[in-house]
C-alpha cells in the first residue's frame, strides 16, 4: 500500500532550521525525506519580529486538557532554545470565516530539547544553532472549546534580544482523528523480529546504516499481544532514518532507555513507518494508527496503552522523558 507521509505537522522553515547542520547521530542514520501535502497554515509574525512561531502539535481537538507544542525559528534559520514562553491563544472562527479574535485559554511553555541534548546553564531561552540545541516549547493542560482556527501568541524573553512576540495559527477538530486517551487501542500485529519474509529495515529503519537492528528489545512484541496479554505497552512510532524533523531517532533511543529502566512496567514496542522507503510503501502497523482523514501521515507519535486495552496517554513530535517516566511509574509493577 502506496501512501503519502508527512512529518508531525512541522512547517517547511522550522524543518530547514532543524536540518541544517545536524550531525548523522542525531537522528540514528543518513538524513532522507518524506513527502506529504504540509501542515496547517500559519499567521505571519509581525514585521519588527524576527522570531517565526511554528506549530509542532497534531491532531488537537476540542474538550480535553492536551499539549501544544511550538517550535520558534529566527528568520536566519536559527532557533529559538531552553528556559520558557508565554501562550496565549485567540479563537478566530471556522475555516475560511476568520473573525474578530476572541480570548482563549494562557498557558506557560517549557522548552523540551531533543533526547541527549545538554541542557546545562540553559534556564534563559537563548538564540542557537540547530547542532547546538534543537526542541519545542511545549504547554500541557490547554483546553479548547471551540472547532475551527486558533491563533496562539507566544511571547519569550531572549538573551540579548528581550521580549520577543510571534504568532501562528492551529486548526482544532471537534474529535481527535488519530488514537487518544480513553479510546481502545486498535489490537495490531505489528512487524517484529519474528516477522517472516521482511526485510530488516521494515521492522527499524536503522539497519540500513547500522547492518542490524540495534533495539532488538523493542521488536519482540506486538500491539495485539501486549493488548491480550493485559500488559500496559508503550509504542513509539518513528522512522529513525528517514525522517525529516530529525526528532524521530532521539525519541526512539528515549523509549529504548526506558525500557530497560522500566521493563518490569509496560511492553516496549517501536513500529516503524516504512515498509519499502524507495517505493514509498508505508507499514500497515503505521497506517492503522496513524493516518490522517486527508491521506497524510504524521510522526513520530508516542503512545501509552494501559493493562485495559486503552489508550492512556499520547505524544506527538516530542516529549519529556521525565513525563514520560512519570506515566511509566504511576502503572501497577508486575
Amino acid at each position: 500500500m502506496t501512501r503519502r507521509a508527512t512529518t508531525s505537522g512541522l512547517a517547511p522553515l522550522l524543518v530547514l532550521a532543524m536540518t541544517v547542520a545536524v550531525v548523522a547521530a542525531s537522528c540514528g542514520g543518513s538524513a532522507g525525506t518524506t513527502s506529504g501535502t504540509g501542515p496547517a497554515p500559519t499567521t505571519p509574525t509581525p514585521q519588527r519580529s524576527d522570531v517565526v512561531a511554528i506549530v509542532a502539535s497534531v491532531d488537537l481537538y476540542t474538550g480535553a486538557p492536551q499539549r501544544v507544542a511550538i517550535g520558534l525559528v529566527t528568520n536566519d534559520n536559527r532557533l529559538v532554545s531552553y528556559g520558557t514562553a508565554d501562550l496565549a491563544f485567540e479563537y478566530l472562527g471556522p475555516p475560511g470565516q476568520p473573525g474578530e479574535p476572541q480570548p482563549g485559554p494562557s498557558a506557560a511553555a517549557t522548552f523540551i530539547p531533543t533526547y541527549g541534548t545538554e541542557t546545562a546553564d540553559a534556564d534563559r531561552p537563548r538564540i542557537t544553532l540547530p547542532s547546538e540545541a534543537r526542541g519545542v516549547y511545549e504547554a500541557s493542560g490547554v483546553t479548547f472549546d471551540r472547532a475551527g482556527i486558533w491563533q496562539v501568541r507566544v511571547t519569550v524573553d531572549v538573551e540579548g534580544r528581550g521580549p520577543t512576540t510571534a504568532l501562528a495559527a492551529l486548526q482544532v477538530g471537534e474529535e481527535p482523528a488519530l488514537p487518544a486517551p480513553g479510546d481502545p487501542a486498535p489490537r495490531t500485529e505489528n512487524l517484529t523480529l519474528g516477522s517472516k519474509g521482511v526485510p530488516e529495515a521494515a521492522i527499524d529503519s536503522r539497519a540500513v546504516t547500522e547492518g542490524e537492528i540495534p533495539d532488538p528489545e523493542l521488536h519482540r512484541t506486538t500491539i495485539a499481544e501486549a493488548i491480550r496479554e493485559g500488559r500496559p505497552a508503550l509504542v513509539v512510532f518513528a522512522t529513525p532514518v528517514y525522517c525529516v524533523s530529525q526528532f524521530c531517532g532521539p525519541v526512539t533511543e528515549m523509549v529504548q532507555d526506558l525500557a530497560r529502566r522500566y521493563a518490569d512496567r509496560a511492553a516496549f514496542i517501536h513500529v516503524e513507518i516504512w515498509k519499502d522507503y524507495e517505493a514509498q510503501e508505508l507499514n500497515e502497523a503505521a497506517v492503522e494508527w496513524l493516518q490522517m482523514p486527508d491521506g497524510n501521515l504524521t510522526e513520530p507519535w508516542l503512545f501509552l496503552i494501559g493493562p485495559d486495552g486503552k489508550i492512556v496517554d499520547r505524544w506527538s513530535s516530542l516529549w519529556s522523558e521525565d513525563e514520560v517516566a512519570r506515566a511509566l511509574e504511576a502503572l501497577p509493577g508486575r
